[in-house]
């Protein structure tokens, strides 16, 4: 569908690199101002503006030429960004208690509407036009935002008032930056992202220049990685609810990764095994990152502060990954050292993902002075 779109908008391939590329631009950069929003306006009213910016850039992308395409998939990439950071709020602040549990679901649900777009929208595509594919998706916009509003409607929440919301704010973000914590959660997710978005992008020209399989046997390679992903998400509150440890599930995870780039390096005939297990280990490692996040957390405003540190790296990171990958295919014109690059990746995200599920001697401190009434995003 991406040619389709190219040859109506006439846009060049760098300019469908960067349309195709602008979400997770806007996770990296918006991410700071998304944790700011959430500071001033709370979580309730961030989240229903999101959604409703989602309908309005599903809209707008598909309608006009490649400057409301850009539009559109900005706002989009905006509105997102301010749901992932919202998402940790919630969770440290409602459930705190059950963050592994919540914390599956949602990226459960996140992968499951990615296998869902990617089974359903090529199809629709084909049937009635790229624009119709992308734009039928703004019906289930109401779908999530009406049990959205019943759920929070009436809630009051706290309202970061400036200048003393915002020097407050700056004091424990610099406490939230001075935890090692931070950075090992932040290296982590880096080295996730990397390997997540490097992968999704050329896994389906690795299995057909490596295992010699046909588009459609690569596009199945592909959505095993997705599907798998549900599996991962779900299994790690399932494991933890058995007794594991946070470390011991996050050790398993680690070895799917590694399976991936190992795996299609030393025996490329069993990629199936090898992507399932990676697909597992990367919806399983979203959920350990972000449930970590929420645990080790002292506040809600630090777990906004946390998660808004690791987002802004780890998709600045992300989005050199299919960029690196490809560039160094390109200059060996063989898939060796890219996939070795990728197990780069994964070692880095391994040690910092061992270190940081690791037991803490302390309990997470506090970066800001005790308040009285429920505690601010």
């Amino acid at each position: 569908m991406v040619d389709d779109v190219a040859a109506d908008l006439a846009l060049s391939p760098a300019a469908v690199g960067l349309l195709t590329g602008l979400p997770v631009l806007c996770f990296a950069l918006a991410s700071p101002a998304a944790s700011a929003l959430v500071a001033r306006l709370g979580v309730e009213r961030v989240v229903s503006l999101a959604l409703l910016t989602v309908a309005l850039g599903t809209v707008l992308r598909s309608t006009g030429g490649a400057t409301t395409a850009f539009a559109g998939t900005a706002l989009i990439g905006l509105a997102i960004t301010a749901g992932n950071i919202a998402v940790p709020v919630v969770v440290r602040r409602d459930f705190r208690a059950r963050a592994d549990v919540v914390t599956g679901m949602y990226t459960a649900a996140m992968n499951f509407g990615s296998v869902l777009a990617t089974a359903l929208t090529l199809p629709v595509a084909e049937a009635v036009g790229w624009r119709w594919a992308l734009a039928l998706w703004v019906v289930l916009v109401p779908l999530a935002w009406v049990p959205w509003r019943a759920a929070t409607r009436g809630r009051t929440a706290p309202v970061e008032l400036a200048p003393v919301g915002a020097d407050a704010d700056a004091a424990g973000r610099r406490g939230v930056l001075a935890r090692p914590i931070t950075w090992f959660l932040t290296v982590m997710f880096a080295g996730q992202s990397f390997a997540y978005y490097g992968t999704t992008a050329w896994l389906p020209k690795i299995l057909h220049d490596s295992v010699h399989l046909d588009a459609g046997a690569a596009g199945v390679g592909a959505a095993l990685f997705q599907g798998f992903a549900i599996a991962g998400a779900l299994g790690v509150p399932a494991v933890l609810a058995r007794g594991w440890s946070m470390r011991a599930a996050f050790a398993v995870i680690a070895a799917g990764w590694l399976a991936l780039p190992l795996g299609l390096l030393l025996a490329p005939q069993w990629w199936a095994v090898w992507i399932a297990a990676a697909g597992v280990a990367q919806g399983g490692n979203f959920t350990v990152v972000f449930t970590t996040v929420v645990r080790r957390a002292g506040t809600v405003a630090d777990a906004r502060r946390t998660s808004a540190t690791v987002q802004t790296v780890g998709y600045g990171v992300a989005a050199l990954g299919p960029s690196v990958i490809g560039a160094v295919h390109a200059s060996t014109d063989d898939w060796t050292v890219p996939l070795v690059v990728l197990l780069g990746a994964v070692v880095a995200l391994t040690v910092a993902g061992l270190v940081a599920t690791g037991t803490p001697r302390t309990q997470p401190p506090r970066t800001e002075p005790p308040r009285t009434g429920p505690e601010p995003a």
